[in-house]
C-alpha cells in the first residue's frame, strides 16, 4: 500500500539513520556566557518569552491550535532578526506553554446540563462540582512532576530507541494496532469495546481518504499546507461545542481549590502519564490522549468518577508535557519529529540551512517554558475560568464555533472547510455510542499501521 505523504511525515527518522540526524542536528550547542554570545543568549530567551505569550494565546483560545502559530513564526521565520536559535526557541516555547493552557478553555466550554453530566470528561465533572480550580491545580501538579521525569530519561531513552530504530520499524505496524486494541479493552463491557473498534476503523478509513488532500488555505504559510488542522478540530473540537451550544448547562461558583488527591496518587498519575508521554514521543500517531487512557487502564469513565476523575486530570496533563520533552529528543537524537511543534522547528532548519539548536539548548528551553506554563496556569488559568464563568454561555460557544470554522477553511480551503464538516459529523458518534472520542486517534493510528 502507498505511504500517505501526510503520515510518511511522521515516520522521518525510522527510517533514517542517527549519524544522519546527528549530523544536521547536534546534541550540544554551546552557549557561551561572553562577548557576543551573551547577547545571542538574551535573544533567545527574549524570543522564548515571545514564544511563551503566544502559546498563552492560543492556549486560551479554543480552536486555535499552536501548531498553526508554529508553522507561521517558520513562516515568516527569513524576516525576523533573530537567528534560527532564537526563532525555534519562540516555536518550541510557545509549543510548551499552549499544552499548559489549553486545559482550560476546555474546562469552561465543554461543560454541559446536568442531565448528560456522566457521559463527559473528568475534567467537566469536576468543573460541575465546583472544583475547577482544583483541576488547575493538579494539571499543574502532573505536569511539573513529569517534566522532571521526562527531563531526566529524555537523552538515554533517545539512545535506546535509536540502537532499536530497525527494529522498532519492524514491529511498528503490530505496536499500533496493539494500542487500538488496548484503547478497545478500556471500555468497561464488550458492547463498548466493539463500539470503539468501530470508530477506530471508521477513522482509519477517514484518514486514509483526507490525510492526504490538497489544503490550500489563505493563511496557510507555503510548505505548512496539512489537512491535520481541519480533521482534529473537526473530531474532537467541534463536537464538545456543539453538545454545550445545545444544552442549557451552567458553570456553578468554582469554590474549592484544595487538592482532593494525595500526594501518592499524585506522584503515580504523573508518573503514568510520563510513561505514556515517551509513547508518544517515540510512536507516531499516539496522542496524550490515548497514552494517560492506557497509562490509567481506562480511568476517568463514568464508573468510580470520584476515585478516578482527579487521577485522570493529573496524568493527561503529565503526558503532555512529557510528550514535549520526549518529542524534543527525538527530533534531536532521531530526526523523527513527532509533533506540529518539532515539525515546525526541523522546517525551520531546513528553511535557514542550519540547525535551529541542539539538543541541551532545548531542554534548557523546554524547562523555562514549562516552569512559566505552570505559572501562567495557576494564575492566568484561574482568573480566566471566574470571568469565562460569568459570560452568557450559547452566544461565546456559537463565536467559538464560527472562530474554528474560520480557521479550518483558512487553513485548508474549501476543501478543508468540507473535511472539517465531514470529520465533525464523525466526532459526534463515539459519546452516542457509548464510548470514549479518543478511539478516534485512528485517523492517524490506522494509516501508519497500514502502510
Amino acid at each position: 500500500m502507498t505511504v500517505i505523504p501526510a503520515v510518511e511525515s511522521l515516520l522521518i527518522s525510522i527510517s533514517a539513520s542517527t549519524s544522519a540526524s546527528t549530523a544536521t542536528l547536534p546534541i550540544f550547542l554551546p552557549l557561551a556566557i561572553e562577548g557576543s554570545h551573551i547577547t545571542a543568549a538574551a535573544a533567545i530567551l527574549g524570543y522564548a518569552c515571545l514564544g511563551a505569550t503566544l502559546g498563552t494565546c492560543t492556549g486560551l483560545v479554543p480552536g486555535f491550535h499552536v501548531n498553526s502559530v508554529a508553522f507561521l513564526l517558520v513562516g515568516i521565520a527569513p524576516t525576523l532578526p533573530g537567528s534560527p536559535v532564537a526563532v525555534g526557541a519562540a516555536v518550541l516555547a510557545g509549543g510548551i506553554v499552549h499544552t499548559f493552557l489549553s486545559v482550560v478553555p476546555g474546562l469552561v466550554l465543554g461543560v454541559p446540563e446536568a442531565a448528560t453530566a456522566p457521559g463527559v470528561l473528568p475534567g467537566h465533572r469536576l468543573v460541575l462540582n465546583g472544583c475547577g480550580h482544583e483541576a488547575i491545580r493538579l494539571s499543574a501538579l502532573g505536569s511539573a512532576i513529569a517534566l522532571v521525569v521526562a527531563v531526566t530519561l529524555a537523552l538515554p531513552l533517545s539512545w535506546i530507541i535509536s540502537a532499536g530504530e530497525q527494529h522498532l520499524r519492524s514491529v511498528l505496524p503490530v505496536l499500533l494496532i496493539g494500542v487500538a486494541l488496548a484503547l478497545a479493552g478500556t471500555e468497561s463491557t464488550w458492547k463498548a469495546r466493539i463500539g470503539g473498534l468501530c470508530c477506530a476503523v471508521l477513522a482509519t478509513g477517514f484518514g486514509i481518504l483526507t490525510l492526504d488532500l490538497p489544503a490550500a488555505g489563505p493563511i496557510a504559510p507555503p510548505g505548512a499546507e496539512s489537512m491535520l488542522g481541519p480533521i482534529f478540530a473537526g473530531l474532537f473540537g467541534t463536537p464538545v461545542l456543539l453538545d454545550a451550544l445545545g444544552s442549557d448547562g451552567e458553570i456553578p461558583p468554582q469554590q474549592r481549590s484544595a487538592v482532593g488527591l494525595s500526594g501518592k496518587k499524585t506522584v503515580r498519575a504523573a508518573l503514568a502519564g510520563a510513561g505514556g508521554g515517551a509513547l508518544v514521543g517515540y510512536l507516531p500517531g499516539v496522542s496524550a490522549g490515548v497514552a494517560a487512557t492506557l497509562a490509567l487502564g481506562g480511568a476517568g469513565g463514568e464508573t468510580d468518577a470520584d476515585e478516578t476523575d482527579r487521577p485522570y486530570v493529573v496524568a493527561t496533563s503529565g503526558a503532555d508535557t512529557a510528550t514535549a520533552v520526549f518529542a524534543v529528543a527525538s527530533l534531536v537524537v532521531l530526526g523523527s519529529p513527532r509533533s506540529g511543534v518539532t515539525v515546525a522547528l526541523s522546517t525551520l532548519g531546513e528553511v535557514s540551512g542550519e540547525a535551529p539548536a541542539g539538543l541541551l539548548t532545548l531542554l534548557l528551553i523546554v524547562i523555562f517554558a514549562a516552569s512559566l506554563g505552570i505559572v501562567l496556569l495557576v494564575t492566568v488559568g484561574e482568573w480566566y475560568l471566574t470571568v469565562v464563568r460569568r459570560l452568557p454561555r450559547q452566544p461565546l460557544v456559537g463565536c467559538v464555533l464560527i472562530f474554528i470554522t474560520g480557521l479550518a477553511v483558512g487553513f485548508g480551503g474549501l476543501l478543508g472547510g468540507a473535511v472539517f464538516s465531514l470529520s465533525t459529523l464523525i466526532g459526534l458518534i463515539p459519546p452516542r455510542i457509548g464510548v470514549r472520542r479518543v478511539h478516534l486517534m485512528g485517523v492517524l493510528l490506522g494509516p501508519v499501521a497500514l502502510m
